[in-house]
């Protein structure tokens, strides 16, 4: 129970990472805000983390970049939960294609799910964690911010900003007692035999991860175990990023 008396607000966590790490969460004691477009799944989450003695609630949100959007969110989460002590940034838009087949919409799109959305949520939320006395934000990246990869350069381009932000908000609110720092996920899936696996081979772990390794990291930069970590992003990928295997 690291999290216990505590407040959270995930965002995108109605599916995939988003789930995990809204049910790990409220496994330590945390009331979770769980956050997304489709009500349905939503209220899955919250019956799943209620039914193992948790305590969540659903709030509707389309993080589509708009600053008016995200101080709406903001104020609803902070009326329904009291106070927001940990703000989890996972809510993401994924662009795949080549640089010559995105668009300008799809381009748009990306950044403003990706950057802008978090940018405005934090803008609303980080002073008044600071106001309350502190705070936790955790960002969620992505390996392909630092190891280039033929597609989705608009994806990466968008992730490398979300990271960039991490370090630039824990010198703006660390100060003031608000710890901001990011997960960079390697290739995760709740299929593991996902067609995406073949990106995880030439790494240590050898395949596709599952998203519970993200959310058990995301527990641990939440909670207080992490007090001396600051401005850091936490490559939880397998070693996709820093280790080569060389086979025979």
């Amino acid at each position: 129970m690291r999290l216990a008396n505590k407040t959270a607000l995930v965002t995108g966590s109605t599916s995939n990472l988003g789930r995990a790490i809204a049910l790990a969460l409220a496994a330590e004691g945390a009331h979770v805000l769980v956050t997304g477009r489709n009500a349905e799944r939503g209220a899955a989450v919250v019956a799943e983390i209620e039914a193992a003695g948790g305590r969540a609630d659903f709030l509707a949100a389309d993080l589509s970049g708009s600053p008016e959007a995200a101080r709406e969110l903001a104020a609803a989460a902070t009326s329904l939960l009291g106070r927001i002590d940990i703000l989890v940034n996972n809510a993401g838009a994924i662009g795949g294609s080549s640089t010559a087949e995105t668009t300008e919409p799809r381009f748009d799109e990306v950044f403003g799910v990706n950057v802008k959305a978090p940018f405005f949520l934090t803008a609303a939320i980080a002073p008044a964690m600071a106001a309350q006395g502190g705070g936790v934000i955790v960002n969620l990246g992505s390996w392909v911010a630092r190891l280039g990869i033929p597609i989705g350069a608009a994806y990466a381009a968008s992730k490398a900003a979300l990271e960039s932000m991490t370090r630039s908000w824990s010198a703006e609110f660390g100060p003031a007692g608000v710890r901001v720092n990011a997960i960079s996920p390697g290739v995760v899936h709740t299929a593991a035999d996902h067609p995406a696996v073949g990106m995880m081979k030439g790494t240590p772990y050898g395949t596709i991860g599952a998203p519970e390794s993200i959310a058990k990291a995301a527990v641990y930069l939440a909670s207080a175990d992490a007090e001396f970590i600051h401005g850091a992003v936490l490559d939880v990928d397998g070693g996709r990023t820093g280790v080569a295997v060389i086979a025979a």
